[in-house]
């Protein structure tokens, strides 16, 4: 059974694994976080009673032991009656909660802290930043009122506020000053109070290459402490002042950014603050807008992007305004061709936005543009999620999109559409035509990044149709447009998809005898070019299609030749484990084990790899003659007859279908 975990980073919570435990009412939980601020030390009774009451009732000391008792049912309901408790515990005159030390998020939280302090520069940035992840309110919300609280409430707030600091000042003197100005930004609207943030801010625009801005900041910061606070501003910021006004060398960036896309970050964050003075509202969706451009860059733009994007749903919902949530969420229409997430948590996470703000968003028809791009942002980000509302909502932004005769937010939509494309086998044509239209949309309306893409899924679903022709056409075009409008992302795909070629001609090689060593080297030339596709993904920013990608690409290739499966256990392989571990009970002779591994495999997820996945398990249930396997995944093949299993992604080919089927039913003939 999971650890009873706890919160109050926030409202004060308990839970086990991902369910929350129910704690009645305000009282329980105000003795919960009472004794969880004690850290495992003993609470008296005598102090509970007078931290929960003003002036206390005349059984408060029963009511206490009530709550106590009714809190000791919720984290430890499978204790056996009148057996000691072992979480909260009664010793001498009261009670103790005997939490593990990583069981609290602020005890994480203050671990992390400290452990970042004795971490190398260069990866305590991300610490700092993880550890920031466990605040999701103020510390002991609904107790801010309280006497027994204040301190510590006091204590943790500004612990998090000298980490948020800490943060940016290792970025700024790491030479990434660019990624610290955001946040620091956002920071100092909560803080404006804080000189040292002030400092940081001023110093990282400086350090981007924003003289001008950064001595705006401190001229902000001045007006606020002596129209304010009646005080001048202390030493380290008018040094840093008269620093930037004589242009000192010693306050030169350590180095210039590392890559293309710090670059950008820092072009994009200069025209960020030149333009957008308007307000929070507007800096909000011009926000959403940088990051779009950050993310067709690849690797760490992308990267970025993810890493931001949230951040800004959480800033436009925070605002209750509905229209402004709707359009921060709405308008990262970054085109995508994976069909599986980078980061599933985030997705989710974005999902429930998107459903948050369409229960709330006014039902006129002026708002139909903004639930169509929140519909198509669920159908996006619901990617390879085997639920039925991903294709409802990519259904319902299509014909919203298509009534309101708007090319953009069609081809948005479309998007949502393909992803949601692969529920079954044999989907190719389909998403052919979905890849053909937004072809047409892109020409026609200058939408580039959508004629990319719509190049790339005809790419796919016509090498899933065997048509190699056609997707050498596609695989041309789409490197033709990110040549000229600087797609780096691109050229991954298509390497990967000319690594299929060399599969596809491996399989059509002549038969040895005929040709003495062809097909064995045809194996090794697709087996190198796999690996230098596979080489191209690292540090690409796309760890849903890089996880397991390799490996599987090396079993469909020894399949599709008629080889025995050999899988490396040991290599990561990703999501797609499932299916590459019968092979390995296989290969040690453990073929009940393996059979209860094949009959344990869940569907394929709804993505692109759905056919290659299928064939995987068909060569499981052939080897182990598993004739309810068999039938199934026959039953799942069928209505892809004539295609190339799983072609289909543009990476990776398990060999034809029809060979699949017809090795299926000859099984299950004998």
């Amino acid at each position: 059974m999971d650890a009873v975990t706890f919160g109050v980073l926030g409202a004060v919570t308990a839970g086990r694994g991902p369910h929350p435990l129910a704690l009645k009412g305000p009282r329980h939980r105000a003795v919960l976080a009472r004794l969880i601020l004690a850290r495992r030390r003993v609470v008296p009774v005598a102090r509970l009673v007078e931290d929960l009451w003003e002036t206390p009732p005349p059984r408060a000391v029963g009511a206490v032991r009530t709550f106590v008792g009714d809190l000791r049912r919720a984290l430890e309901p499978d204790r056996p009656p009148r057996a000691p408790a072992r979480l909260l515990v009664t010793e001498g005159p009261g009670y103790a909660l005997r939490a593990a030390p990583d069981a609290v998020d602020a005890w994480r939280f203050e671990a992390a802290v400290a452990e970042a302090d004795r971490l190398p520069a260069a990866q305590a940035p991300d610490r700092l930043r993880a550890a920031l992840g466990e605040w999701r309110g103020p510390a002991y919300a609904e107790f801010g009122t309280e006497d027994w609280a204040r301190g510590e409430r006091s204590r943790l707030t500004e612990l998090r506020l000298r980490a948020v600091e800490r943060r940016a000042e290792l970025l700024v003197e790491l030479g990434r000053a660019a990624e610290a100005v955001p946040d620091l930004d956002a920071h100092l609207t909560e803080h404006p109070w804080r000189e040292e943030s002030w400092r940081l801010l001023a110093l990282a625009l400086y350090r981007t290459g924003r003289q001008a801005d950064a001595l705006a900041v401190l001229r902000r910061a001045r007006a606020l402490l002596v129209g304010r606070l009646g005080i001048d501003p202390g030493p380290r910021l008018r040094r840093l002042e008269a620093g930037i006004l004589a242009q000192d060398p010693e306050l030169d960036p350590p180095g210039e950014p590392a890559d293309a896309a710090a670059r950008l970050w820092t072009r994009a964050t200069e025209a960020y603050d030149r333009t957008v003075a308007a307000g929070a509202r507007a800096r909000l969706e011009s926000t959403v807008g940088l990051l779009r451009s950050l993310a067709v860059t690849g690797g760490g733009g992308l990267e970025a992007a993810r890493e931001h994007r949230m951040a800004a749903v959480q800033a436009a919902e925070e605002t209750g305004d509905a229209d402004l949530a709707a359009r921060v969420i709405g308008a990262y229409d970054v085109p995508a061709n994976w069909t599986r997430s980078d980061d599933p948590e985030l997705a989710r996470r974005i999902v429930e936005a998107a459903e948050r703000t369409l229960a709330v968003l006014p039902g006129a028809p002026s708002a139909d543009a903004a639930r169509c791009r929140l519909l198509a942002t669920v159908a996006l980000e619901s990617r390879g999620v085997r639920s039925p509302r991903g294709p409802r909502a990519a259904a319902e932004a299509e014909d919203i999109a298509r009534r309101l005769d708007d090319p953009a937010l069609l081809a948005f939509a479309l998007n949502g559409v393909f992803m949601q494309s692969c529920t079954r086998a044999g989907l190719a044509p389909r998403r052919d035509a979905i890849g053909a239209e937004l072809v047409t949309l892109g020409l026609r309306h200058g939408l580039v990044n959508h004629e990319v893409l719509g190049h790339l899924i005809r790419l796919q679903a016509r090498a899933a149709l065997a048509d190699l022709t056609a997707a050498d056409e596609h695989a041309r075009a789409a490197d033709r447009l990110a040549e000229r409008h600087e797609r780096p992302l691109v050229a991954v795909f298509t390497a990967w998809y000319r690594a299929l070629r060399e599969a596809v001609s491996a399989g059509s090689s002549p038969d040895p005898s005929d040709s003495p060593g062809s097909s064995g080297s045809s194996q090794a030339s697709a087996e190198a070019a796999y690996r230098s596709a596979a080489a191209r993904l690292d540090g690409a920013g796309m760890p849903g299609l890089e996880r397991g990608l390799l490996p599987l690409a090396l079993l469909g290739l020894r399949l599709s030749l008629g080889r025995p499966a050999r899988v490396d256990p040991g290599a990561d392989w990703g999501p797609y484990r499932p299916w590459a571990e019968p092979f390995a009970l296989l290969a040690e002779g453990r073929d009940t084990e393996a059979r209860g591994a094949l009959r344990a495999l869940p569907e394929p997820p709804p993505d692109l790899l759905y056919e290659a996945l299928c064939c995987a398990e068909a060569a499981l249930a052939l080897a182990l003659g598993d004739r309810p396997a068999l039938r199934r995944t026959y039953d799942r093949l069928l209505p892809a007859a004539g295609e190339l299993a799983g072609a289909g992604s543009g990476l990776l080919t398990f060999g034809p279908v029809d060979g699949w089927l017809a090795a299926i039913r000859r099984a299950l003939e004998e």
